[in-house]
């Protein structure tokens, strides 16, 4: 028998592969109905939302009387191309010396153009908000409305602390926002931004909500975009594809100082908040309990017994404040606030803020392994205090000779006890193995060991021997006016 080997000719390879795609196509039909609509998915057209919100949009330009050089807005440092292009659509530029004259162009005690922002107007009888940066120090605010009419702006307040104002002009029957609800936005819609980045009135840029509740610190979390933002956006509106406000654009992520990628936009439900206490009393009132706070991290929480990395590190306590007359220690890690949970630390400054001064604050804090309750007072939030470093001082015997921590330490004096208002403790004298690999430093002073108070160094001396050398354990440490965890793995 023999046999024949056939080798298709390549006509007949492409009448096959001809009918193979047709096969494909027939069972494409049959299993995807729908698939011809895919190809009919369009982007959305924002042009309609810009014709119906654009109207309530300002743009906002301060001055202020400097002395000597003229002011130096958000074109300081700009490429002088590009400055020269916006000149020639006439985007008014900051005034600058005149290398001709060897000065500035305009009288020292004329007003110097100190920088421009957006707004957008709240109500029909002319109340505007934007951001504090924008305004802030400004001795003339001016703003202007689609339309070009230009009105005086008063302030009618600004927080810095969430970079929220609000301004009046008076006017009314003007075109105003409708507010949205920041709860029902998802990451990945579609948002708009209606601003005027370096002055140019009235720019449209899009993108999409990268990210919610993003803690960049501060008293607020902020929404994440895509959305283009340049210099002269801030204080103009987010807005979603219903045409209502979402946001205040407010920051940006940059290495360059120009738009990279990455937005931040103020919540609107916060920012209303801000602006009714501003617009009633021309300041915002906050909460405070007299802490500074630390992250938790995941090795610290499960090497005190806490688990999950929750909560806000206590790492020091201002002397006589709520907190410390409400029993809060230095090391505490404060988890719940009325009942809240407190997620991360940069909750509980939202959280206490929220508390009307003079009211009570439930705390519910971890310590040495376990839970207890406290009731502090809030007080009203006022500057930072400097904080007072506390001063060396000679520790007195006993000492420990190092171990398998590497720590040697000594009893605190009864002046550094006051000092450091505390009422135990050791002092670190010298330093190396794995305490050193785990961050301890000469004059440290430890307070707690392996979820134990330490009240003198025998009683350190106690704890360090029976710690197992295959076990990491952890140590609050205070250092200077911090206390904070350390993870020491004596095996390594």
């Amino acid at each position: 028998m023999t046999s024949t080997l056939c080798v298709p000719t390549p006509s007949s390879w492409r009448a096959r592969l001809a009918l193979a795609a047709g096969a494909c196509l027939v069972a494409l039909a049959l299993l995807w109905p729908n698939a011809g609509q895919a190809q009919s998915v369009q982007l959305p057209d924002f042009s309609e939302l810009f014709d119906r919100v654009g109207p309530s949009v300002v743009n906002i330009r301060t001055t202020e009387r400097r002395a000597g050089a003229a002011a130096g807005g958000p074109q300081q440092g700009m490429d002088p191309s590009f400055e020269e292009f916006l000149r020639r659509f006439g985007v008014p530029m900051p005034n600058r010396p005149d290398p001709r004259r060897g000065g500035p162009r305009s009288e020292d005690d004329q007003p110097q153009q100190r920088g421009l922002g957006s707004g957008f107007i709240l109500s029909a009888d002319g109340f505007i908000m934007t951001n504090a940066h924008v305004v802030d120090g400004a001795e003339e605010v001016i703003v202007t409305l689609t339309d070009k009419r230009e009105f005086k702006a008063r302030i009618i307040g600004a927080d810095r602390r969430t970079d929220v104002a609000v301004v009046k002009v008076e006017a009314s029957g003007l075109p105003f926002v409708k507010i949205g609800d920041v709860s029902r936005l998802k990451v990945g819609e579609w948002v708009m931004a209606i601003g005027s980045p370096f002055g140019l009135d009235n720019s449209v840029t899009a993108g999409i909500v990268s990210a919610k509740q993003r803690d960049t610190g501060g008293f607020l979390n902020f929404i994440q975009t895509d959305v283009a933002i340049n210099p002269g956006n801030s204080g103009g509106p987010l807005l979603n594809l219903r045409g209502e406000v979402v946001g205040i654009n407010s920051q940006i992520y940059s290495r360059s100082g120009g738009y990279m990628g990455i937005s931040f936009a103020i919540p609107i439900d916060d920012a209303v908040r801000i602006a009714d206490q501003l617009r009633a009393t021309g300041r915002v009132v906050r909460g405070r309990i007299g802490v500074t706070i630390g992250p938790m991290t995941k090795e610290v929480a499960e090497s005190i017994g806490l688990g999950a990395p929750r909560g806000a590190l206590i790492q020091s306590v201002e002397k006589d404040g709520p907190a410390d007359k409400g029993g809060v220690e230095a090391g505490d890690i404060i988890v719940k606030v009325d009942g809240r949970a407190v997620e991360k630390s940069a909750d509980l400054p939202r959280l206490v803020g929220a508390i009307k001064p003079g009211a009570k604050a439930a705390l519910q804090v971890f310590r040495r392994g376990a839970t207890r309750d406290l009731s502090v007072t809030v007080a009203e939030f006022e500057a930072e205090r400097p904080t007072r470093r506390a001063q060396a001082e000679p520790s007195v015997p006993p000492q420990v000779a190092k171990g398998a921590l590497g720590l040697t330490v000594s009893d605190l004096s009864d002046a550094q006890k006051k000092e450091l208002r505390v009422k135990g403790g050791v002092r670190v004298d010298s330093v190396d193995g794995a305490a050193a690999r785990a961050g301890l430093r000469e004059g440290d002073v430890i307070l707690a060991m392996d979820n134990t108070d330490i009240a003198d160094s025998k009683q350190f001396n106690t704890v360090a021997a029976r710690v197992e050398k295959s076990k990491a354990v952890s140590v609050m440490v205070r250092r200077d006016e911090w206390a904070n965890y350390f993870i020491i793995r004596p095996g390594k």
